[in-house]
């Protein structure tokens, strides 16, 4: 048995014992925050020490094989919530919405191979690690923006009315959420420019129009679409919510759909 695979294991049964207790405490009204985040830290903690045993022994980091990118997403996008959660007081509750959601990472996570790849010639660059690392903070941005939208949703279909009650209105949790939304828009744009400049260095352009670039660049658009909206025209909180999953279900599937089904080069490089 590979070495970080017990300490993968270890750190996802604490991340599922917190994703289980945020639920547990929305439904009943409760509010074990501490231990929550003790077992989000505890689990970031074990995954990281996971990823750096598997970096050390294949030389290179988790940008090729499907296995290590979500392993590397789920510590990310863990990380990013977990940093918001402990921050903001407001969206703790959102724990609740987002930890499903990296349920969904885990499980795909658990079935597939953890296989060996070859770090190609291309990725011995700065700015693949400046276009990753700027990617994965665009992606948690939007996702804690994803868990706050859930909270707008969830509060006038009457679940888990008492421990939602507690909370800002709706008008003051969609503002919050905008402001991850803008600052997801800030990273996806610097992740698209550290992108070109890899782009050129590696294979000597800039924008090639490639599956994941134009996937990439239509998330963006989307992004960019739903802040001009959300300024113009003054959505409604629910709607804004709605609009909110919709671009984050685009990104999603940007990030882990479009780069294990392409063929282009820049097929599992996220």
């Amino acid at each position: 048995m590979m070495a970080e695979l017990p300490w993968l294991w270890a750190a996802l049964l604490a991340y599922v014992g917190a994703g289980t207790v945020a639920i547990l405490a929305v439904v009943m009204g409760r509010r074990p925050e501490r231990t929550i985040l003790a077992l989000m830290i505890a689990g970031l903690a074990l995954h990281a020490v996971s990823l750096a045993l598997r970096w050390m022994r294949l030389g290179h980091g988790p940008f090729v094989e499907m296995f290590e990118v979500l392993s590397s997403n789920v510590w990310s996008l863990t990380l990013v919530f977990t940093i918001a959660y402990w921050r903001i007081r407001a969206l703790r509750p959102a724990a609740a919405v987002v930890m499903p959601v990296l349920f969904v990472l885990m499980g795909w996570l658990l079935v597939t191979s953890p296989g060996e790849g070859h770090l190609p010639p291309t990725y011995h660059t700065i700015w693949l690690y400046v276009h990753v690392a700027v990617g994965k903070i665009f992606l948690g941005s939007v996702l804690v923006a994803v868990g706050i939208a859930g909270l707008v949703l969830l509060r006038p279909a009457g679940v888990a009315a008492a421990r939602l009650a507690a909370l800002p209105d709706d008008s003051k949790l969609d503002e919050l959420a905008f402001r991850f939304m803008v600052l997801g828009f800030v990273f996806e744009t610097l992740m698209l420019i550290a992108g070109a400049i890899w782009a050129q260095d590696a294979w000597g352009r800039y924008w090639a129009w490639d599956p994941l670039e134009t996937w990439s660049f239509l998330t963006w658009l989307a992004l960019a679409f739903f802040l001009h909206l959300r300024v113009t025209f003054n959505l409604t909180p629910r709607l804004g919510a709605c609009a909110i999953i919709t671009v984050f279900i685009l990104a999603f599937l940007t990030f882990f759909g479009v780069p294990f089904v392409s063929t282009a080069l820049h097929q599992g490089a996220v």
